[in-house]
């Protein structure tokens, strides 16, 4: 009974969170994805903690409660993405979690050259939301 329970709520975890179609991300996904991405750096840029914040998951909004808390971190941990020189949109993929990655390259503040992969999470309306970022120097590679 408890392996029963147990795999049921497996289940409605995993239906949750949007497995990538065995075809790939189609043009829509793909589109929707860049947007969501662009719309949060974006905010960044614009100090807009309340809209930035908006773009990110409930998991990643149950590990940081509110906006302020948030974009500490963002300004923290990610000036590449707080504040970017220019970025460009990269492949999409299937990540680790079966949920799709994208890969931004991005031109830091400090002139040089990271990729960063977001993992995107679907929510019950069929909306994407990012849950999380990823953040690599891509080395010897100068603006």
């Amino acid at each position: 009974m408890l392996l029963r329970t147990l795999l049921t709520i497996a289940a409605i975890i995993f239906a949750t969170l949007g497995p990538v179609r065995a075809g790939g991300i189609g043009d829509a996904d793909r589109s929707a994805i860049q947007e969501i991405i662009a719309g949060q750096i974006t905010a960044f840029g614009a100090d807009d903690g309340g809209k930035a914040y908006g773009y990110a998951s409930p998991t990643i909004q149950l590990i940081f409660p509110n906006s302020e808390a948030f974009m500490a971190m963002v300004r923290q941990g990610y000036p590449q993405v707080y504040r970017p020189q220019r970025y460009g949109f990269g492949r999409i993929e299937e990540g680790a979690t079966g949920m799709p990655a994208q890969h931004v390259i991005i031109v830091g503040p400090d002139g040089k050259t990271y990729e960063a992969v977001y993992t995107m999470q679907r929510q019950p309306d069929g909306s994407w939301k990012i849950n999380g970022c990823t953040m690599a120097l891509l080395s010897g590679v100068n603006a």
